[in-house]
C-alpha cells in the first residue's frame, strides 16, 4: 500500500502510524507528487494530529531527541525519496532503540545523518548572510533556500529582533516567517513582489555596497574561496552582490 499525504509533516508521521496500526506501507508520498503505481494500491491518508503526536512521542521515548531532530531536519531537505528514507530509518531505528544512532553508517542511519548535516549546513550558512531590508516599518527578507528552513530561522530572529517586525520570505515555495509582537506564524501559499524600500534604505545598500567594495584588497581577491562561503545561488538577493 502506498500512503499519500499532505506534506505536512503531521502528515508524514500519520502515514508512520497507519504503517503500524493499519497496514504496511509500500512507500510514503506527498499526493501532489505521486504518480500511480500499477503494483500497489494507494490510499490517501488524511493527517491526523493525535495519531502523529504518537508516533512523534515514540520517537523521542524509544529512541532518541537526536534521532527526532535528524528525522525532522531530513522532512525538511529537497530530497526526493526523504519520506521512505524516513519511514526505513524509523523502522529500523524502532527496532534497535536507543543504540540507533550508534550505527552511523548503516544503510538505514547513513542516509538520514547526510540530509540531516546538508540541512544544518544550508541553516548555519543563511543565518549568517541573509539580509534584511526596513519596508515601510517591517524588516523585510527575500530568499531561495535549496531546503525548507524557514522554520528553522524562527526563533533566531524573534530572538534577536524582539522588539521588530519582521518578515522572511522563501520566494521559491511561496512561504514566510510573519513576526510581530513578540509571536511569529509560518503563512503559506503567498506571494511578496515588488517591495519598495525607503529612500533611507536604498541610500544604506549604496553605502554597503560601496563599503563592500572598499574593502576589498584587489591584490588578495580570491573568487574561488568566496563561492565556498556565499554560493552563486544565494547571492541574487544579497545587497552587495547586486549590481
Amino acid at each position: 500500500m502506498d500512503y499519500l499525504y499532505d506534506g505536512s509533516f503531521e502528515g508524514l508521521m500519520t502515514c508512520i502510524y497507519y504503517h503500524y496500526k493499519k497496514e504496511k506501507a509500500a512507500g510514503i508520498y506527498e499526493i501532489s507528487c505521486y504518480q500511480q503505481s500499477i503494483v500497489f494500491q494507494s490510499e490517501t491518508v488524511e493527517t491526523d494530529i493525535s495519531k502523529a503526536k504518537i508516533v512523534s512521542d515514540a520517537i523521542n521515548k524509544l529512541i532518541s531527541k537526536e534521532a527526532y531532530i535528524y528525522v525532522y531536519y531530513c522532512y525538511l531537505s529537497n530530497d526526493a525519496d526523504k519520506e521512505n528514507l524516513i519511514m526505513d530509518f524509523l523502522i529500523f531505528a524502532f527496532k534497535y532503540g536507543r543504540k540507533t544512532m550508534n550505527f552511523y553508517t548503516h544503510e538505514k542511519v547513513l542516509p538520514i545523518n547526510e540530509i540531516y548535516k546538508k540541512v544544518a549546513r544550508e541553516e548555519h550558512r543563511v543565518l549568517g548572510i541573509l539580509r534584511f531590508s526596513d519596508i515601510g516599518g517591517i524588516l523585510y527578507a527575500k530568499y531561495s533556500p535549496d531546503n525548507d528552513i524557514s522554520i528553522l530561522l524562527a526563533d533566531h530572529f524573534a530572538d534577536r529582533y524582539k522588539l521588530e517586525k519582521f518578515i522572511i520570505y522563501d520566494e521559491k515555495r511561496k512561504k514566510a516567517v510573519v513576526y510581530a509582537d513578540n509571536v511569529w506564524e509560518i503563512k503559506e501559499n503567498i506571494s511578496i513582489d515588488n517591495m519598495e524600500f525607503s529612500l533611507n534604505e536604498t541610500m544604506i545598500h549604496k553605502l554597503w555596497k560601496q563599503y563592500f567594495n572598499d574593502l576589498a584588497i584587489k591584490e588578495r581577491k580570491n573568487i574561488n574561496l568566496q563561492f565556498q562561503f556565499v554560493p552563486a545561488r544565494y547571492r541574487k538577493n544579497m545587497t552587495e552582490f547586486k549590481l
